[in-house]
């Protein structure tokens, strides 16, 4: 076990602070923070305690320089709680784009959690008035996709209350003709008018305006992280922010990402699978425990298996080494 030498921190027991300056430890774990500040933890007659320090560099670990671990501030129960709550907000404001409230929303978050479906979920149960022949409501955009096109879609979806959602559908925000058209869709004016000032056969051939006014609005749904892009895309994207509320679903880690699959599973995800509840925990540790080896870490991978230990009930774990795993 490493050694940690304290340069400049103190001990708090029974209200009481006593100064661990100068003191070697055994190693438990290196630098941490929660909410009274800094912390690293040691070992002292087989019990952890934890050593207050201001930084990294009150302390040595021996056998090798001081380390900074990443930072785990909660319990597991409070980021799925975390989670949750983020993922319900999204259902709300979801809701709020299809009443007119929002004008437009960036969903922002890593692949395989639940974006789309979070979204989805919500505008599907307005389909029924459209099973009755009132106009669609909104629509999915995946994909590539040219200014031209963008202007073609967002006249068929110029109503109020209509949605277009662009689903990792990311060229969009690349291409300056495309941001200039989006620009003027959400612009916060009252009246939103989008104009294309160069002849088009499509535009012609479709019946489509040289100019409309846009009473609708958009969701983007993308993994792009907006704060972490660099260069020109960068600007643009700042451009689009502005006139965007944007959710970011708060998964940056192997952790969250895990913790995310496990909560959607508690929340009832494979409830329609004639699995016993000791087969769906299995599930959830075989994923777990192999994470690192799975083609993908994502509720996808998690119905993956759960389609093999429906079609294959105590061999599934061997097919999912070969088809969801990547090979040692």
């Amino acid at each position: 076990m490493k050694t940690i030498t304290i340069h400049n921190g103190t001990y708090k027991q029974a209200n009481q602070i006593t100064d661990q300056s100068g003191q070697t430890f055994d190693l438990v774990h290196g630098y941490r923070e929660d909410a009274r500040g800094g912390f690293v933890a040691v070992r002292v007659n087989n019990q952890t305690r934890r050593i207050r320090v201001a930084d990294t560099n009150c302390f040595t670990i021996n056998d090798g320089p001081a380390v900074c671990e990443s930072t785990v501030t909660e319990t597991d129960e409070e980021t799925i709680a975390r989670l949750r709550d983020r993922f319900a907000m999204l259902g709300e404001m979801t809701k709020a784009v299809k009443k007119g409230d929002v004008r437009a929303m960036i969903v922002s978050g890593p692949p395989g959690v639940g974006k789309s479906h979070g979204v989805e979920e919500v505008l599907d149960r307005y389909k029924l008035l459209e099973d009755m022949g009132a106009k669609k409501t909104h629509e999915v955009v995946k994909g590539a996709m040219s200014a031209l096109g963008l202007y073609a879609k967002l006249f068929k979806m110029a109503d109020a209350g209509s949605i277009v959602v662009f689903d990792d559908c990311d060229s969009v925000f690349a291409d300056e003709l495309s941001l200039n058209i989006l620009k003027a869709a959400l612009d916060s004016k009252k009246s939103r008018w989008i104009h294309w000032n160069t002849d088009s056969r499509l535009l012609r051939n479709e019946g489509i305006p040289s100019s409309f006014k846009f009473e609708g609005s958009a969701i983007f749904i993308t993994n792009l992280k907006f704060d972490k892009v660099k260069g020109k895309l960068r600007e643009h994207l700042e451009a689009l922010e502005s006139r965007c509320h944007y959710i970011d679903l708060t998964i940056d880690t192997e952790r969250e990402k895990m913790l995310r699959i496990r909560q959607v599973i508690q929340d009832g995800m494979l409830d329609n699978y004639e699995l016993t509840n000791d087969v769906k925990n299995a599930i959830i540790d075989y994923v777990d425990e192999n994470k690192k080896r799975l083609r993908e870490l994502s509720l996808r991978s998690v119905l993956k298996v759960a389609d093999l230990a429906v079609a294959f009930p105590g061999r599934w774990q061997q097919f999912a080494e070969n088809t969801v795993m990547r090979r040692s």
